[in-house]
């Protein structure tokens, strides 16, 4: 479990890189390329930086929900004592009561 964990957080930590590069309106990253813009290559930085959000968002869903199922195997449930068959109750004097 604890190997996962490591895989959860050190994604975690590289998503909210990726996020932060990225800029909604579109220049983020892309906009510090200038003249690269017309040869195609902020669409390639684009692309990449997009797919690698989705894809550690994808690794952190998906560790976490593995995570999850590996935990609940390992709670121990109670278990429910089904009480044995005694004899009819007493008064307290070990007599049966009539």
């Amino acid at each position: 479990m604890a190997i996962i964990t490591g895989i959860i957080l050190l994604a975690s930590i590289l998503l909210v890189f990726v996020v932060y590069i990225q800029n909604p309106k579109g220049g983020g990253l892309s906009s510090d390329f200038g003249a690269a813009q017309q040869l195609g290559g902020v669409q390639k930085t684009n692309d990449f930086i997009d797919k690698a959000t989705w894809g550690l968002a994808a690794i952190v869903g998906i560790g976490s929900i593995v995570l999850t199922l590996m935990s609940k195997s390992d709670v121990i449930t109670p278990t429910v004592e089904t009480p044995t068959e005694q004899g009819p109750p007493t008064d307290g004097g070990g007599t049966p009561p009539q």
